[in-house]
């Protein structure tokens, strides 16, 4: 029987009518319950309407939803599942489910064996197949206890299986660790390429999609892989830090030719290259060709010769394709991005970026300052102490909410009430703080989704940096999605915006609904608190009293 969860995160796939998830949450856990069956699943929410249990349509062999929000798991259950899965397709199946265990965690597999039922296709099971499959994929087999039929079938028994993840399981941070610091290194173009992913994994995790060609790997666009590029390069030419042995200028680097000499030229700055940014021409037609020219360099370079240790099997597969014909305009949204082409990256390589990416991200800089300070020294190149690791921050958008205050005043002109999220009080000018939902310390993103109002005291004194607990986000949900609609979506020039920005970081399908996106910061909620363990803060409605001195109050 499992531990307690207190906090931790379990996966319970095809949960059927939720019992078994219920049992999880009241043992502590956070529950994502799998369920492919629209009635079952309907019924199982209605009887067990815990704000722990969060549901999903999605089913096994592929769980691409499931891997689409990037989560790990401290326990998966599988119970009463394995018999459905055909045997061709098992293999894929229990890789998919490890793929997903933290290190350490535990997988619940039961087998039925015994005569299926005439209206259910099923297939035998084997405890030694399983047993296969745990070596195969480096999980410890703990043990496996035979039982009878709970309901008291004499034709039906079980065998349950507990499996444990070993270590970090996968291998990919010896991997990582080797291409960082054990690759031999002729340029930073290695670094960069890694680094490049990286933040992608940590800031835009919704833009990776499965692989077609690779049943555990994602495809990420080479578009946005080459946008992250530049944005590091940018900065690092500007202070002429050597990025190779020999040259400490873009002469050197096979990828600043017109497009990126000209973004140099035009002090275009590195922040002003993120996702969802729109250039006009001449800007937007030099930004593009900057994004080419990257592109080929990552695919012919560091993509080529990043391998595997004592073998010429690639890492990084780049597939090239004609970039986008430039327009009066250049939008950076995610399916302008995807237009270069795209970039495979293997699936144990993603998650160890997405779940370890604050702790790969410092090594990464390190290495990359101490590189450029070894060039420099065979060039007789002083670098002042300190230049180096100052070029190669990653900058992000100050901690701006001055849109948020803007949407305020349009507001407010059109004699529309402001509510605070959290509280539901309605806002004057002198109480009114533009927050951000998910800490701006623990996740600096200033985008429009994450932009709310909040009276000032709450936000101050009471949520500061702290993450709103799931029952407080359940508890501000309509406010959130009124804002929503009326600050951003309701103006012609920001609505648009929102939703570039949404696609971008928050894991949505195309054309998302405000009800999509609000799940989706749900399931980005999950991930901060689970990947970073971000201390939480609670504030009910039903349990706190109103604010009064706000209350009731427009803003002048």
């Amino acid at each position: 029987m499992p531990e307690t969860g207190d906090g931790k995160l379990a996966l319970d796939i095809g949960a059927g009518s939720g019992r078994d998830a219920a049992w999880l949450a009241g043992l502590g856990y956070e529950v994502v319950a799998v369920e492919p069956a629209s009635a079952m699943r309907a019924e199982a929410i209605r009887r067990h309407p815990e704000l722990s249990i969060r549901w999903l349509d999605d089913r096994l062999p592929g769980l691409g939803k499931v891997h689409g929000l990037g989560l790990a798991y401290d326990l998966i259950l599988v119970s009463a599942v394995w018999q459905h899965i055909a045997p061709v397709d098992r293999a894929r199946a229990f890789r998919k489910l490890t793929t997903l265990m933290k290190p350490g965690g535990l997988l619940l597999l039961s087998l039925r064996e015994g005569e299926a039922p005439p209206d259910r296709p099923m297939f035998e099971v084997s405890l030694g197949e399983v047993e296969a499959l745990a070596r195969f994929n480096g999980v410890e087999v703990l043990r496996a206890t035979p039982s009878g039929d709970r309901i008291g079938r004499g034709d039906v028994s079980w065998t349950h299986v507990a499996l444990r993840m070993p270590d970090d399981g996968s291998g990919a941070l010896p991997l990582i660790r080797g291409i960082i610091l054990g690759d031999d290194k002729s340029s930073t173009y290695k670094l960069a390429l890694l680094r490049a992913i990286a933040r992608i994994a940590d800031m835009a995790p919704a833009a990776a999609r499965p692989s077609d060609t690779d049943a555990d790997a994602v495809e990420v666009p080479l578009g946005l892989v080459a946008l992250n590029w530049i944005r590091m390069y940018v900065p690092l030419v500007r202070a002429q830090l050597p990025q190779a042995p020999k040259n400490s200028g873009p002469d050197g680097l096979g990828f600043a030719k017109l497009g990126f000499r000209a973004l140099l030229a035009d002090q275009v700055a590195a922040l002003d290259l993120r996702p969802g940014a729109s250039f006009v021409s001449p800007r937007g037609a030099a930004v593009a060709a900057a994004i080419g020219e990257a592109a080929t360099t990552i695919s012919n370079m560091p993509a080529n010769f990043i391998r595997y240790p004592g073998s010429e099997q690639h890492i990084f597969r780049a597939t090239r394709t004609r970039p986008p014909r430039t327009t009066d305009t250049l939008t950076l949204d995610i399916q302008t991005l995807r237009l270069w082409g795209s970039l495979t990256v293997p699936g144990h390589i993603w998650r160890a970026l997405t779940r370890l990416g604050a702790w790969i991200e410092p090594v990464l800089v390190t290495e990359w300052a101490r590189l450029m300070r070894g060039y420099g020294d065979r060039m007789k190149l002083a670098i002042p102490h300190g230049q180096a690791e100052a070029a190669l921050v990653w900058e992000e958008p100050s901690r701006d909410t001055a849109l948020g205050r803007a949407a305020a005043d349009r507001l407010q002109l059109q004699g529309t009430p402001i509510a605070c999220v959290w509280s539901g009080a309605t806002l004057n000018r002198s109480r009114l703080d533009i927050d951000h939902c998910l800490p701006w310390s623990a996740w600096p993103c200033g985008d429009l989704w994450n932009l709310m109002p909040s009276d000032r005291r709450v936000n101050q004194h009471e949520k500061r940096d702290r993450l709103p607990s799931l029952a407080t986000m359940a508890d501000a949900r309509g406010d959130i999605l009124a804002w929503w609609q009326t600050a951003w979506l309701d103006d012609a020039s920001l609505g648009p915006r929102f939703l570039r920005e949404a696609a971008t970081a928050l894991p949505v399908e195309i054309d998302p609904s405000l009800e999509d996106i609000y799940t989706a910061l749900e399931w980005r909620r999950l991930r901060l608190r689970q990947d970073q363990q971000v201390p939480e803060w609670t504030r009910l409605r039903s349990q706190t009293p109103a604010l009064a001195d706000t209350a009731g109050a427009s803003l002048p």
